[in-house]
């Protein structure tokens, strides 16, 4: 495998970076996960915008332009020959003394993955998913604005234990409010009366690639889409729930805290999404060529 690595393609084995590197030390650092679909990276420019926001969110200065970064994603796919696979694209704040303060980091370090991912069991798609809600709640903005990308995962994964200690593969996030926020790295739909329901961007729900294309998607087949506070009762009593992001793509959900989701069954609304969405990748998308 080749991994890009500030400017040039390295052996996996020596794609390296320092211990004194800022985003291994303290999580300074942003990245996006991307997609590749039937030889096209899907919404290659719609994530490197979104890399490029969150790093001007932490005053981190990306050292190549939007352009050279998506030369760099699709050029890492090719040499892989990855066109059905996962991205990683990782800036890190760069080397640096022990202390926090990010000026002492001479110069950003950018990496790029493509390999291959499966977050879920195949069954989890057909079935549906049962998740829990756990205590942990989501970061609030006042302390890292969830729109930020950040390296910092901690927050999630602590979640992501407490659900797998109730025997589920993820979990729902409150945020401090007590309303739903989103999954550990999925945002959140429930679908009731026809309508699709989702939780604002503001109740630390991060803004998805995939969650905007459920959003185009409900517009073309005029279905009324609803940003609104959500609560658990709102989650119990759905006609059909389903969670969304690059990763999982999309994934019905069957049942929350022990409480059935409408019947129990990937619901006819989460069926239709997922259709549209697996055509749409066949033929939106950069070129790996």
């Amino acid at each position: 495998m080749k991994i890009y690595l500030d400017g040039k393609f390295v052996d996996q084995k020596n794609a390296k970076i320092s211990v004194f590197d800022h985003g291994l030390l303290y999580g300074d650092g942003v990245f996006e996960g991307i997609r590749a679909y039937h030889g096209r990276v899907f919404k290659l420019k719609e994530h490197i915008e979104r890399l490029f926001y969150s790093a001007k969110a932490i005053l981190l200065t990306i050292p190549m332009s939007h352009k050279e970064i998506c030369e760099a994603t699709v050029k890492a796919c090719k040499m892989n020959k990855v066109y059905d696979g996962y991205i990683r694209l990782v800036v890190t704040r760069g080397v640096g003394n022990l202390g926090l303060s990010p000026w002492n980091c001479v110069k950003p370090s950018v990496f790029i993955i493509a390999d291959k991912i499966q977050l879920y069991p195949k069954e989890y798609y057909d079935k549906g998913l049962t998740i829990a809600t756990v205590a942990t709640r989501r970061m609030s903005h006042a302390a890292l604005n969830p729109s930020i990308k950040s390296l910092n995962y901690l927050n999630n994964i602590l979640a992501k234990i407490e659900a797998r200690q109730c025997g589920c593969e993820e979990a729902i996030m409150l945020n401090n409010e007590g309303y739903v926020a989103e999954c550990t790295g999925d945002n959140i739909f429930l679908v009731n009366k026809g309508k699709i329901f989702t939780p604002l961007s503001s109740a630390g729900a991060l803004k998805g690639i995939t969650r905007d294309v459920i959003f185009d998607l409900a517009v073309h087949f005029n279905i009324e889409m609803v940003e609104s506070q959500l609560t658990r009762y709102d989650v119990y009593n759905a006609d059909e729930m389903f969670i969304t992001g690059t990763a999982a793509e999309i994934v019905p959900v069957t049942k929350v805290d022990m409480r059935q989701i409408g019947s129990g069954k990937p619901g006819t609304v989460t069926k239709k999404m997922i259709a549209a969405f697996k055509e749409l990748t066949k033929v939106e998308g950069e070129p790996i060529v």
